[in-house]
């Protein structure tokens, strides 16, 4: 069923069914008359949460189904090869150069500082993190479902998101709020006849002062650790009904963490609070998108599981009934004969022992001679 389907709110039967009550077997009472059926299903999810988790698939682990897996989705491999080729080249190529005059140098005058959070940690914490959290579970569930799809999700997720703010970056152009010591690293202001500033520091120091808008930092963090917030309140069942800020808390953290990355650009004088507020929006966009491509939403009772292990469980399941059904009919078929032919011996052993058939509670004697039977 899709994520969007306001029906996987309420009725959470239709997601799975694979348990059903059968005829004439007891059943808890109905609910009061002013209880709404609408709000019926809100008390079922735990007892069928219960029955899909009874219901296992055994080991599907990377040993045995991992090649398998990654086989099914090599075209989504091959688009994350694709993707990253276009983040180096955005990352190559010259932003806009946009105007810059004298007057607006006033407020791009902040100190030139260092990245309090280097570039090189952010794929630490925003990629490496996640995946050293979806390994744990694996190596506690076993599910080569969840881990791969989990780490195929995380990695659509940054990559998506650094094509977006990369390409934003190069085609707008703004400048940093240091932008006037990468320009004029003595003090010196030069400009032209039209007033536009002619930089005269480092080349690369002066390119790289023209990403200002969105920030990367910020949106890698939102889209590595709001992939990894997403996940873990699934797995815990955040929204369970039951009241445990504790569990919302903990999912928060990785949240918390991207946001004081977000402030630290601030700090830093590298971007402006406009840089930093979308580049953390598409960051958490985009993560919400490619989580809810392999997950389903947090709140639902199955969200603990990939599409995909729900659907290899119901090719399972039904597999297997259908194996049931096919060994039960061969059963049926003969113990039936089984018991047509002890009837017969019991028949003739009662005509060789003169009994008469009349008295028999099987066939009777007219039928035997009028062949209605």
């Amino acid at each position: 069923m899709s994520w969007w389907d306001l029906r996987s709110v309420f009725f959470f039967k239709n997601f799975g069914g694979f348990s059903q009550p059968k005829n004439g077997s007891s059943q808890k009472p109905e609910a009061s008359a002013g209880f709404s059926q609408l709000f019926l299903p809100l008390i079922a999810p735990k007892k069928h949460q219960a029955r899909m988790r009874g219901a296992q698939l055994g080991s599907h682990t990377v040993r045995s189904h991992g090649m398998t897996v990654a086989r099914t989705h090599l075209h989504d491999w091959l688009i994350l090869i694709l993707l990253l080729a276009i983040v180096v080249i955005l990352n190559a190529i010259h932003p806009f150069y946009r105007f810059v005059g004298k007057d607006m140098m006033t407020d791009l005058k902040y100190p030139l500082k260092s990245n309090t959070v280097p570039i090189w940690a952010v794929p630490v914490y925003a990629v490496l993190l996640p995946i050293v959290v979806f390994l744990l579970v694996y190596f506690r569930r076993k599910d080569v479902y969840d881990l791969h799809h989990a780490i195929l999700g995380l990695l659509f997720s940054v990559l998506i998101t650094a094509v977006i703010t990369d390409a934003i970056k190069d085609a707008v152009g703004r400048p940093r709020p240091d932008f006037f010591w990468r320009c004029f690293p003595d003090g010196k202001e030069v400009y032209d006849k039209w007033g536009d500033v002619v930089c005269h520091g480092d080349k690369n120091v002066v390119k790289e002062g023209h990403k200002s808008f969105p920030s990367g930092h910020t949106s890698w963090s939102f889209a590595g650790l709001t992939f990894l917030s997403l996940y873990l309140s699934g797995k815990i069942q955040v929204f369970d009904r039951r009241g445990h800020v504790a569990k919302l808390c903990l999912v928060l953290l990785p949240v918390l963490l991207a946001s004081l990355v977000a402030i630290s650009r601030v700090d830093d004088y590298w971007h402006h609070w406009q840089d930093v507020f979308a580049g953390g929006l598409i960051g958490l966009v985009v993560a919400a998108l490619c989580y809810l491509q392999f997950f389903p939403p947090p709140y639902h009772v199955q969200g603990w599981a990939t599409y995909a292990y729900f659907r290899v469980l119901e090719e399972s399941l039904r597999t297997s009934q259908a194996a049931n059904g096919v060994n039960a009919n061969v059963n049926n078929t003969h113990s039936a004969e089984v018991q047509v032919e002890s009837q017969q011996n019991a028949r003739n052993n009662h005509a060789f022992m003169g009994i008469s058939l009349s008295g028999d509670s099987g066939t009777p004697v007219e039928d035997l001679e009028s062949g209605r039977r």
